[in-house]
């Protein structure tokens, strides 16, 4: 349905395209406004050829159109023909449920969509010979864009002026960096790595690159959901095929072998459906992520998957960048150390000389930045060429006619030299400095690696000040036993050193990433190392891999267009809004205001969401348990099942319903353990076999003993109530003044439905003999409650000793 529908879009918005004048603006010049409203009438603009999120009307018609809607209206249906309209009492929770979820998502949608509209991808455009940013969507055919470092390619161009490097590893797989140059075609979705272009748009909308890999992943990650919805769907699919054979033996049983009539039949056969059906509880999850992605946005983060609140609760390693995590995301030079290679009386001054470096080069990334700022006196030389920095090779330069000089890491500039220099670096980098080598090259520069000799003129110290609210941060996740592992381009002293000023657990145990050769000892190095250095883009994606093998549960911050590939391949992914457009694209959750001390309230959203939803759960999971046992009870021993639609109704809102709604609300900082519906499934069990046992035996005594079945239905309805309310004590201790006002005033509700709406429930007085029963079998349930509970937590016990033996084996 979902692909068809997508189809749809693409073909409608095809039908819409009438056909265009194409153009060949001046790159300077750009497109004349006249000619992008014609453009843009024409209907060739760069707008998305699925929309990132659903519709109102597609909201709307999820959430009534569902399978158990169907089955809902069919019961209805039969109890309007049997002529029991007092039954039809669990329609207005149907539909009171059906528009909580729809007022909520829309909500939900109103709120996330304005927050992508701030964080949507911008692009410089020229028009009119003006250069000014709007969104990548109002974009049309034929715009010159510009291009630089960070940005991601928003539709198929061609470079107009200007060279840069592109990584179109998400749309290749492969990491190698390409040189773009005039004439040369840059496919979007790929991002620029460094330099600067421009660049006229070839392809755009739903005829780009991106567009059919948007829609082939938009497939894939229909069936991409959390361990909790995706327990939740296997409940309600086995559920959805159990009621409907369950049903009909249940009807034909009563009508046809007990002679009970049509009327007495379907309200039974109604009430043992509605019993089995989880209604409230994939709501109640929806509305609770839908809540939650509402309290994010409030503390600006935007949620681009809403599963990453459930996966970033479970996770149990962080992997962190250095700059814009652990550090602002700003640089500042500190200080210039002249090298062995320079020689003040027959070169101009060193600053000088950077100073004609620092010109030449564009404000693509922090450092270059603060070293334009820095270093601002030149000689005036013009320079021939220049290649920006990569994250491959980890170096810049500048060709003049006379010298080669090049910029980087020591250890990639330096490379055979490095030995030579390594223990003044060192010392530099152990004082939490980042070092980078200025130096002139002997050779041609081609964007590769460097193969000769460069000799070293000074070194360049920066450092980026530790955030101030780092340490606590990092406290939290150690607290959490959320193990943090630091991943750095930059030398591993200087990122060891940092990281003990921010308070990270075994920041000394370190190593350089630049001399894993093999898959073994990168393996041993992820799980032994805490602080890594020289990291390059595809190592990082590899610890990432490395780590999800271990059976970890992988979070991962980045803010750069090298973090991207590893963002991809993390559990849950984490981007700073002010770092690369293309990082902040890539990943399920964005720091609006970069900050990352707001994680760990990202984390206690998912904990609260899960925990209470994996509380409340088990109060729905008690009443279809029961409600199935009772049914196969029922046709074993050939009785009618002994609750009318209306009691069940009853019990369902004061012990499932209102209580599960107010309880999924609470905070709850507790760290999630076991699988949801293992988890669920256990709290449940207890309860619900004692509600079988009690009322079974009650039907089975209530027939010996000669008590009518309208009797008998009150009876169990009550004997309900106080399991239900017993179980919702258990699962709601230790009480707080909600809790208490919750439970409570469940009880007064129930009590008054019962007292004062008894006709429309089909409460009933009891006789004696019933009554005397109801006592009995009141004062059991309690003992009989505990000893199953403690019967259930030590098979528990005994089946986790079970697997972990069979692990360790």
């Amino acid at each position: 349905m979902q692909r068809k529908r997508r189809q749809q879009v693409v073909e409608e918005k095809k039908d819409k395209r009438l056909p265009t004048t194409r153009y060949q603006p001046d790159y300077k010049a750009g497109l004349t406004s006249q000619q992008v409203q014609e453009h843009r009438l024409h209907g060739w603009t760069n707008k998305a050829v699925d929309p990132p999120a659903k519709s109102t009307k597609e909201i709307i018609h999820d959430n009534v159109f569902t399978y158990f809607n169907l089955i809902f209206s069919i019961l209805a249906l039969l109890l309007c023909i049997a002529g029991s309209f007092r039954n039809l009492t669990f329609l207005p929770v149907i539909i009171l449920n059906t528009l909580i979820g729809i007022i909520q998502e829309v909500r939900a949608k109103k709120v996330l969509d304005n927050l992508t509209m701030l964080n949507a991808p911008h692009a410089a455009v020229i028009r009119d010979g003006k250069k000014s940013v709007i969104d990548a969507e109002e974009l049309v055919l034929d715009d010159i864009v510009i291009f630089k470092a960070g940005n991601q390619v928003c539709a198929d161009a061609e470079v107009c002026a200007g060279e840069v490097q592109v990584n179109e590893s998400l749309l290749t797989g492969e990491a190698d960096e390409i040189t773009k140059r005039k004439g040369d075609s840059l496919m979007s979705g790929s991002f620029i790595v460094s330099g600067k272009c421009h660049a006229r748009l070839e392809k755009v909308g739903m005829d780009s690159y991106i567009s059919k890999l948007t829609i082939e992943a938009k497939e894939m990650q229909e069936g991409e959901q959390s361990e909790m919805i995706r327990s939740l769907d296997k409940l309600v699919k086995c559920v959805g095929i159990a009621i409907i054979p369950i049903g009909i033996v249940l009807f034909v049983q009563a009508f046809f072998f007990q002679q009970e009539g049509f009327q007495s039949s379907i309200t039974s056969m109604v009430a043992a459906v509605i019993g089995m059906i989880p209604e409230g509880l994939y709501l109640l999850a929806s509305v609770a992520l839908a809540v939650s992605s509402v309290r994010l946005a409030q503390k600006k983060v935007l949620l681009h998957d809403m599963k990453c609140i459930e996966t970033l609760a479970r996770v149990d390693v962080l992997c962190v960048d250095k700059t814009g995590t652990i550090t602002e995301n700003t640089m500042k030079v500190q200080e210039v150390v002249r090298a062995d290679g320079y020689d003040s009386e027959k070169m101009e001054p060193l600053s000088m000389l950077i100073g004609d470096f620092a010109a030449a080069m564009d404000q693509d990334n922090i450092t270059m930045a603060a070293v334009k700022e820095y270093f601002q006196t030149t000689t005036g030389k013009k320079y021939v060429s220049k290649t920006g920095f990569s994250s491959a090779t980890k170096y810049s330069s500048v060709t003049f006619e006379d010298v080669v000089y090049v910029m980087g890491a020591p250890e990639f500039v330096l490379r055979d030299q490095y030995e030579e220099y390594e223990e003044e670096i060192t010392e530099y980098a152990s004082k939490g400095a980042r070092v980078l080598v200025f130096g002139t090259y002997d050779g041609e520069i081609d964007g590769k690696a460097l193969e000769n000799a460069v000799t070293p003129l000074g070194y360049i110290l920066l450092a980026n000040p530790v955030r101030k609210e780092a340490k606590e941060t990092f406290t939290y996740f150690k607290e959490q036993g959320v193990e943090v592992k630091v991943i750095s381009g930059d030398n591993p002293v200087t990122v060891s050193e940092v990281a003990k000023k921010a308070g990270i657990a075994n920041a000394e145990n370190y190593i350089d990433a630049s001399t894993l050769k093999s898959e073994e000892e990168l393996r041993s190095a992820v799980l032994e190392h805490t602080v890594f250095g020289r990291v390059t883009p595809n190592q990082k994606r590899q610890f990432v891999q490395v780590l999800k093998e271990e059976g970890r549960t992988v979070a991962m911050t980045g803010d750069g267009v090298n973090d991207v590939l590893a963002l991809k391949d993390a559990d849950c992914s984490i981007a700073m809004a002010s770092g690369s457009e293309a990082a902040a694209q890539a990943s399920q959750l964005v720091l609006l205001e970069s900050d990352f001390s707001c994680m760990p309230q990202v984390v206690l959203e998912g904990r609260r969401v899960v925990n209470n939803i994996q509380r409340s759960a088990s109060l729905f999971l008690v009443k279809n348990i029961f409600s199935f046992l009772l049914s196969l009870f029922s046709v074993f021993f050939v009785t009618t099942y002994p609750l009318e639609p209306s009691q069940v109704s009853l019990i369902s809102m004061f012990t499932i319903g209102i209580p599960a709604f107010f309880l999924a609300l609470e905070p709850n900082k507790n760290i999630i353990k076991g699988h949801f519906l293992t988890n669920v499934f256990l709290k449940a069990l207890p309860a619900a076999l004692t509600d079988v046992l009690a009322v079974g035996a009650l039907v089975v005594f209530g027939q010996t003993f000669g008590v009518q079945a309208a009797d008998i239905s009150t009876a169990a309805t009550m004997l309900l109530a106080i399991v239900g309310f017993m179980i919702l004590y258990k699962i709601s201790a230790p009480m707080n003044v909600l809790r208490t006002a919750v439970v409570g005033g469940s009880i007064i509700g129930l009590l008054f439905c019962s007292i004062f709406l008894h006709q429309l429930f089909a409460i009933t007085g009891m006789s004696t003999k019933c009554i005397m029963l109801f006592v009995v079998f009141s004062i059991a349930t309690e003992p009989v409650l505990r000893y199953l509970t403690a019967l259930v937590g030590k098979l528990r016990i005994y089946y986790i000793r079970l697997r972990n033996h069979e692990v360790e084996e």
